[in-house]
C-alpha cells in the first residue's frame, strides 16, 4: 500500500512538472454522445480527463448540434479538464506543448464570407443525400458514401437550398472548432478524405476529380469552385496554426490559457482511432465500436474495384485505408441497458451505470453462440451497407427461439458488428487484404473479454484491446498534437507511435474460438435475411 501511496505522488510530481513546463499535448474532440479533452505527458501519460455529454437533435428530418450547443460543449469540456487539473495538481493550466481537434468526421458545416453559419449542421447520420452519392460515385469512378461532405454539399445544390450561392466555407466539425481556435481554413488528411477523395501520392485532394466535380456544377453559376470552399489539407507533422487571442478566448472563459500555443492538423475520430490503437502502417487496422461502429483496414495496395460497402479513406499521414462504417452501433444497445437500469430502480436496487454493463454483457457469455434465434437491428437511421436509408429498431423472434437474457444481450451486442461484418467480409473474402493485428477501441470493449471475443469472431482474426482503449479519439488526437510537438526531424508517425509510445502499453489479445465464429455465422445468415423485415418496417411505420 504504501509502494502504491509513493508511486501515485511520483506521478502526480511529474504530471506536475510536465504541466508546468509546458510539455504536455491537449486533444478535444467531439463524439456523437460526449465531448472528450485528454491532457498527455509526451510519453502518452494522461494527466487530466475533462468530460461533457450532449446528444444530437432529430430537426426538420436532420440529425444536427446546434451551433450555440457546440460552442457551449467545447467550453464545458475544457472546463472541467482546467479544474481537474487544478484538483489534482494544485496548479492553473496556462501553457500547453501543442493542442489538437478532432471529431466525428464527414457531415457538413457551411459558412459564409463573414464567417457566419448559413445552413444547419448536418452530421454523419443523416442518410438525405442519395441521388448526390449516386450521381458523385457513377462521376468519379469512385464510392462516394451518404454521409460525405460533397454528397451534402451537391444534394443541397440538386434541391436548390438558396444558402448555397453564398457559400465561402465548408468544413467538417473538426475543421470548424479548429478555424475557431486559429483562424486557419485547414484540415487533416484523415478528415479531408471523408469531405473528398484523396490523391494519396500528392496528400491532397484529388485534382482530377474535384475539376469533375467544378464542370458538373458549371451551368448553376456558383462564383466558386470547389477547392476555393473546402479546407486546405495537411498531413501529421505539419504546424495547422497558433491558439490566436480569439481563440483562446473562445475556449477558456476565465482567461487564464495563453494564446500561441501550437495545434496539429484536425482529425476525424477514424485517424484519432487509428492513432489510438497504433494502427497507421499498412497490414494494420482497428475497429472503433461505439454508437457507430467503423473497421479500417491500411492497404498495401489499391482494392481491385469499387464497393459501395467500402469507402477508401487514408491514415493521418496519407496512406490510404478501406474502412467498413455502420452508422449504428451501440445506441440500440444502450436503450436497452438504460431500460433494464429503470427496472432496477423500481424494484428498489440501487445499480450504477457501470455496473449495469459490467453485468449485462458478461450474462450474454452464457447464451447460445447464434443467440438462440432472436434477431434484432438496432437501425437508429439509415444503414448505408445494407442501403436502407432510414431507421427503424427492431427485435425479432420466433415461438421457438430460446428466449433469455443471456441470448437477448448477445444479439443486440452482435447485431452492433452486423453492418460491419459485411463490409469485412468483401475485405477479407473478396480482395483477400491482410492484416497483421486488429485492434479494439470504444464503448463496446469497455467489459473486458466480451465484446473483443465477439469481435474475434465476426472478424475470424485475434483482437487486442489496449489499456488505454477506454481513452479513445481524444487519446488520439492528444497523440498527433504531442507528435508535431515532440517528433524528431524525419520520424515517421508509425515509428514514434511503435517505439515510443506503445512499447511500454500493456494490452490482452483474443484468439477466435471456432465455436463462436460459427455461432456468428449463421447469426449473419439470419441478420441478411431478415433485412426484407427491417424494409417492411419502414414502409409500414411511417409515423
Amino acid at each position: 500500500m504504501n509502494n502504491e501511496k509513493a508511486a501515485a505522488k511520483d506521478r502526480i510530481t511529474e504530471g506536475k512538472k510536465a504541466i508546468t513546463e509546458g510539455k504536455t499535448a491537449l486533444g478535444i474532440e467531439l463524439g456523437s454522445t460526449r465531448i472528450k479533452g485528454v491532457l498527455i505527458d509526451f510519453k502518452g501519460h494522461v494527466l487530466a480527463v475533462g468530460i461533457y455529454d450532449w446528444e444530437n437533435s432529430f430537426v426538420d428530418n436532420i440529425w444536427t448540434y446546434g451551433l450555440e450547443e457546440i460552442h457551449t460543449g467545447v467550453r464545458e469540456c475544457y472546463s472541467s479538464l482546467r479544474k481537474a487539473v487544478e484538483d489534482t495538481y494544485g496548479i492553473v493550466l496556462q501553457n500547453i506543448g501543442a493542442m489538437g481537434v478532432s471529431a466525428m468526421m464527414h457531415g457538413y458545416m457551411a459558412l459564409d464570407k463573414e464567417g457566419r453559419q448559413i445552413a444547419p449542421f448536418q452530421t454523419w447520420r443523416n442518410t438525405n443525400t442519395q441521388k448526390a452519392a449516386d450521381e458523385l460515385t457513377e462521376l468519379f469512378d469512385f464510392n462516394i458514401p451518404l454521409r460525405w461532405s460533397v454528397a451534402h454539399l451537391y444534394q443541397r445544390i440538386l434541391d436548390g437550398e438558396e444558402h448555397v450561392k453564398n457559400l465561402d466555407y465548408v468544413s467538417t466539425l473538426s475543421g470548424y472548432i479548429h478555424w475557431k481556435l486559429t483562424g486557419k481554413r485547414v484540415i487533416g488528411i484523415g478528415d479531408a478524405s471523408g469531405m473528398f477523395p484523396i490523391d494519396s501520392e500528392a496528400c491532397g485532394y484529388d485534382v482530377c476529380m474535384a475539376d469533375k466535380f467544378d464542370k458538373l456544377i458549371e451551368p448553376y453559376g456558383y462564383s466558386w469552385k470547389l477547392r476555393d470552399i473546402f479546407p486546405e489539407v495537411l498531413t501529421a507533422g505539419e504546424q495547422a496554426g497558433t491558439l490566436t487571442d480569439e481563440g483562446a478566448a473562445f475556449l477558456d472563459e476565465t482567461g487564464s490559457l495563453k494564446p500561441g500555443i501550437r495545434l496539429c492538423p484536425p482529425e476525424g475520430d477514424a485517424g484519432t482511432g487509428m492513432t489510438a490503437t497504433n494502427s497507421v502502417a499498412p497490414r494494420t487496422g482497428n475497429v472503433s465500436a461505439g454508437t457507430s461502429t467503423f473497421a479500417m483496414v491500411v492497404l498495401e495496395k489499391k482494392l481491385s474495384k469499387v464497393y459501395r460497402e467500402i469507402d477508401m479513406v487514408t491514415t493521418p499521414t496519407g496512406f490510404p485505408c478501406a474502412m467498413s462504417h455502420a452508422n449504428n452501433g451501440t445506441s440500440d444497445l444502450n436503450a436497452w441497458v438504460s431500460l433494464f437500469g429503470e427496472f432496477a430502480e423500481m424494484m428498489g436496487i440501487k445499480a450504477g451505470t457501470g455496473e449495469l454493463f459490467e453485468k449485462l454483457y458478461t450474462r450474454s457469455l452464457e447464451g447460445d453462440k447464434d443467440c438462440g434465434g432472436l434477431l434484432a437491428y438496432g437501425y437508429y437511421s439509415g444503414e448505408n451497407i445494407t442501403m436502407i436509408n432510414e431507421g427503424r429498431l427492431a427485435f425479432l423472434r420466433t415461438a421457438e427461439s430460446r428466449f433469455n437474457l443471456a441470448n437477448f444481450m448477445r444479439v443486440h451486442l452482435y447485431t452492433s458488428l452486423g453492418a460491419v461484418k459485411l463490409g469485412l467480409d468483401i475485405l477479407m473474402d473478396e480482395e483477400q487484404v491482410k492484416v497483421d493485428r486488429i485492434m479494439g477501441h470504444g464503448g463496446f470493449f469497455k467489459t473486458k473479454g466480451v465484446g473483443q471475443r465477439y469481435l474475434a469472431a465476426a472478424a475470424g482474426a485475434p483482437v487486442t484491446v489496449m489499456d488505454t482503449a477506454s481513452e479513445g479519439g481524444a487519446w488520439g488526437i492528444a497523440l498527433l498534437a504531442a507528435y508535431l510537438a515532440d517528433k524528431t526531424v524525419g520520424e515517421r508517425l508509425e515509428d514514434y507511435l511503435e517505439t515510443r509510445i506503445f512499447r511500454e502499453l500493456s494490452g490482452e489479445t483474443v484468439i477466435p474460438d471456432e465455436r463462436d465464429t460459427a455461432g456468428f455465422h449463421t447469426f449473419m445468415e439470419r441478420y441478411k435475411a431478415g433485412l426484407s423485415v427491417e424494409k417492411a418496417a419502414i414502409e409500414a411505420m411511417d409515423w
